[in-house]
């Protein structure tokens, strides 16, 4: 229902931006296609080679390494993956799902996705570049403690 309703906001969006500039709205649109070309082969890549490991991996490798059973530093190295991984949101939550229904623990899985949107290994440079060395370096090591706290309490919570 709420994509539903998400849909709905955006086609009325849509309209509301067509009626106040047409041309404005029609030039972004086909920028926004644009992007989504360039896009699709690195997201359909992505989902191939997660299709790939998930078929290589046995569910009982991927349940005793990152499993509910597998302890800290499970969690910590999942972190840690997570923080130098660039993967889009919108494709880790597909690979969470698909990990999640071969074993893997909430926990670990709490740890890869927080610090995958919440800290950049990768784009420490250009962070730097923008905002400098000691915010960026705070930033990041704010959010990776504040994502090792985030995945423990979803392991009291759930």
């Amino acid at each position: 229902m709420s994509t539903i309703i998400l849909i709905a906001l955006a086609v009325i969006a849509l309209g509301v931006s067509l009626k106040k500039d047409k041309d404005k709205t029609v030039i972004t649109i086909k920028q926004a296609r644009n992007m989504m070309k360039g896009m699709l082969s690195d997201i359909v890549g992505i989902l191939l080679l997660i299709g790939l490991v998930l078929t290589l991996i046995p569910s009982e490798t991927i349940e005793s390494l990152i499993g509910s059973e597998s302890g800290f530093l499970a969690v910590i190295l999942s972190a840690v993956l997570g923080t130098i991984t660039l993967i889009p949101a919108f494709v880790a939550f597909p690979l969470i799902g698909s990990l999640k229904s071969s074993g893997a623990g909430i926990v670990t899985l709490t740890a890869f996705l927080t610090t995958l949107t919440m800290v950049g290994f990768l784009t420490m440079p250009l962070e730097i570049k923008t905002f400098g060395k000691k915010f960026t370096i705070v930033r990041n090591s704010v959010s990776f403690v504040f994502a090792i706290l985030i995945a423990l309490s979803m392991g009291v919570i759930l």
